[in-house]
C-alpha cells in the first residue's frame, strides 16, 4: 500500500492536490544549510537525514523514514536561513508542499493544525533526549541506546553517518560494534 501525506488521514486527503510528488536519487540535497526553507517534505519511501557542517566535518543529527515529515521547520516558518542541510540517503519518493499551501491547510483544518503541533512537540522531545544523551552518555551507551530505540537506522544508514550521529569517528564505531 502506498502512503500518502500524513498517515492517510481523511483530513489530509482533502489537501493531497497541494503536494508535489517527487522521486529523488540518493544523496540529493533537498535543503542547503544557509538557504531559506521554501518546502516541507513527507516521505513516502526512503530515508533522509538532517546534518550540518562544523569546521569541515559533516555532523548528522537526525534520520527520517517512511511516514515522517521533514523540514527545517524554524526556517520554513520564520523565513530565516536554515541551520542545517536536508539530504536523501536512499532513493526516495517524497511529497513536497510550499509554505503558502501548508499555511492554507493549517488555516482550513483545525484537526491538521493540532496534528502538526503534536508533531512539532514530538520533535522537540526528540531533540531534548538527544541533547541529554550527548551530555550524560558515553559513545558506547549512545550506540546501545540507538540499537534499542531505532534499530532501523542500523539496517538502512551507512556507518559513517551513524558514527557522525553518535559524535564519534567511523573507527571508534567499528571498535564499539566489535565489542558487542
Amino acid at each position: 500500500m502506498k502512503a500518502e501525506p500524513s498517515i492517510l488521514s481523511r483530513e489530509w486527503k482533502d489537501f493531497i492536490h497541494l503536494f508535489k510528488r517527487q522521486e529523488v536519487a540518493a544523496k540529493t540535497l533537498l535543503l542547503k544549510e544557509g538557504e531559506v526553507s521554501k518546502r516541507a517534505f513527507y516521505i513516502e519511501k526512503g530515508c533522509i537525514r538532517s546534518w550540518f557542517n562544523h569546521d569541515g566535518k559533516d555532523i548528522t543529527f537526525q534520520f527520517f523514514f517512511e511516514g515522517q515529515g521533514v523540514s527545517s521547520i524554524e526556517s520554513f516558518i520564520t523565513n530565516e536561513p536554515s541551520l542545517f542541510n536536508v539530504e536523501s540517503i536512499e532513493p526516495c519518493i517524497i511529497h513536497s508542499i510550499s509554505k503558502k499551501d501548508f499555511e492554507y491547510i493549517l488555516a482550513h483544518s483545525p484537526i491538521i493544525k493540532k496534528e502538526v503541533e503534536q508533531q512539532i512537540l514530538q520533535r522537540l522531545f526528540y531533540y531534548q533526549k538527544l541533547f541529554l544523551s550527548r551530555i550524560k552518555n558515553n559513545p558506547e551507551n549512545r550506540y546501545k541506546e540507538l540499537l534499542e530505540q531505532h534499530p532501523q537506522i542500523l539496517e538502512r544508514v551507512p556507518l559513517h553517518h551513524i558514527a557522525s550521529y553518535l559524535g564519534i569517528t567511523p573507527v571508534s564505531l567499528s571498535r564499539i560494534r566489535g565489542r558487542r
